[in-house]
Formats: structure tokens, C-alpha cells, sequence
């Protein structure tokens, strides 16, 4: 496959080079933890069937793991999976999506192998740790990047002093000023969900994700380059909101799936 920088549309130039994680293993872990105690029971059975004792917090980190491997599907063919690129005031359609793919496009294959009957055990296993990934991915509203800044990577940002870019800030840095472990900051954020907000939240349709998301990251580019304390507490709750409603879309989207054989389009 040619190498996804070389074959988009202008629009979609963005991830051309190693993009940084969504979330950090502590937010992908929280997303796991929430989804794992919102699985119907026919779900959780499922899964369990897949994953074996593997629990969702830890299959929601391995695409990323495996960015280390060397293999060409690793570096070149799975590599657009963990994104969108949406330019401002452009709704996500599939006409979006370049010829490699992206995130909506691979959490659909992912979805259709889960379907499949005929399909091996290695390749649900792959099918279900992705589509735990990507819906987590979805929900930073930098994997819902603009066109021409690779997700907020090249927005060079001091944080609390020290250089780093705006992507990694979302990443990890707010997460981990928390000084929580994924697991506690997991009891933390279920402990204020309210059961309206899981009825609210149940939306399984990656249109309405990326388009919160789309919408969430019109407000984090900063003015003020200088990153600290004030823009923590500007976005926390934002933070803590979209960690929280990934986990129960996991839950929703895997309920779906299930229980019906496949699930929503865009």
C-alpha cells in the first residue's frame, strides 16, 4: 500500500508523519473500565468469547502498542486507523475519507469481521481490540483534526514551562496532572455519571462522536502558547466528559453490534 501522506487530497494532508496517540494508555484504560461495566450481558459473553480474560481497559491500548512493530501493516497499512481529518464547518461523510482509510472506515470492517461467522478467532480478537481504540479515539477532539496541522502536533505549546505541542497536551499531560492511576481516575469519573447521562450518551453512530468532537476542538487551540494551571481547569470537565461518554459508546456500540448483528453507519 502507498504510503497514506503521499495519496490524500489537500484537504486531508495531516498524520503524514508517526502521529501521537489518542488518550495515553491512562485514558484509553478509563474508556475500557466504563465500557466493560455498561456490556449487556449477550455483549460481555461475546467479548469474553474473543478476549478471553483479557478485559476491555487492556485491549483498549494494544493498537497502540503495536505501533512499535516493525511489520508493514503496522507501520503503513493501520497507521490512518486511529483518526479523521475534518476541515471547520465540514460535516464527516464517507467522501471524506481517503483511499487508505480512516478511522470510520476500519471501525466498519472491524464491526463487519465481528459478523462474520467464518471469521478466525486472531482476526475477531484484532477486530474487537480496534474497534475499543478507535471509539475511544474519536472522542479526543484531536483525532478529529484539521486539515494541515497533523492533529494539533505541530502546534508547537509550552506546558507548565516545559516544550511540547497541543496534541500531547489532550494526549496525556491534562490526564496525568490529575495524579491518578486509569483505575482510579475510572471509580472517579463512574461514580458521577448520572443513569440519564448513559441514556443520553448510548448513541453508537460515529457521525455524532466526531461531530462533538469537531466541535469541542474549535475551542482548544490556545491563544497564548503558555499552557498551565488556567487551561487545565478551562478543559477539564471537557476532558473528563469525553473520557467518560467514550466508554459508554464502547458499551453502545458493542450492545449493537451484538444484539443485532451490526452496527450504525454514519
Amino acid at each position: 500500500m502507498r504510503k497514506f501522506c503521499l495519496t490524500l487530497l489537500p484537504i486531508a494532508i495531516l498524520w503524514c508523519q508517526s502521529p501521537a496517540h489518542a488518550w495515553g494508555a491512562i485514558g484509553h484504560r478509563v474508556t475500557g473500565v466504563i465500557a466493560e461495566d455498561n456490556l449487556s450481558g449477550v455483549a460481555r459473553a461475546q467479548v469474553r468469547q474473543i478476549l478471553g480474560t483479557e478485559t476491555l481497559a487492556q485491549a483498549s491500548t494494544w493498537p497502540d502498542e503495536q505501533r512499535a512493530n516493525p511489520s508493514e501493516f503496522w507501520q503503513k497499512t493501520a497507521s490512518p486507523w486511529h483518526y479523521v481529518t475534518i476541515p471547520t464547518g465540514t460535516p464527516y461523510t464517507d467522501a471524506l475519507a481517503p483511499p487508505q482509510g480512516d478511522a470510520v472506515t476500519a471501525l466498519a470492517r472491524f464491526a463487519a469481521t465481528l459478523h462474520d461467522p467464518h471469521a478466525a478467532l486472531d482476526d475477531k480478537r484484532l477486530a474487537l481490540r480496534f474497534i475499543v481504540h478507535i471509539i475511544g479515539d474519536l472522542h479526543m477532539p484531536l483525532h478529529a483534526g484539521r486539515p494541515g496541522d497533523r492533529g494539533g502536533n505541530d502546534i508547537a505549546v509550552t506546558w507548565f514551562g516545559k516544550p511540547t505541542n497541543l496534541h500531547m497536551v489532550w494526549d496525556a499531560a491534562m490526564i496525568d496532572d490529575r495524579q491518578l492511576s486509569w483505575s482510579e481516575l475510572a471509580a472517579w469519573l463512574e461514580h458521577t455519571i448520572t443513569p440519564d447521562q448513559v441514556i443520553a450518551w448510548s448513541d453508537a453512530r460515529p457521525a455524532t462522536w466526531i461531530a462533538e468532537s469537531v466541535t469541542l476542538r474549535e475551542t482548544v487551540y490556545p491563544a497564548d502558547p503558555k499552557l498551565a494551571q488556567t487551561y487545565t481547569f478551562q478543559f477539564r470537565q471537557a476532558v473528563d466528559t469525553r473520557l467518560s461518554m467514550a466508554g459508554i459508546r464502547i458499551a453502545a456500540y458493542l450492545n449493537r453490534l451484538f444484539a443485532e448483528g451490526q452496527a450504525d453507519k454514519p
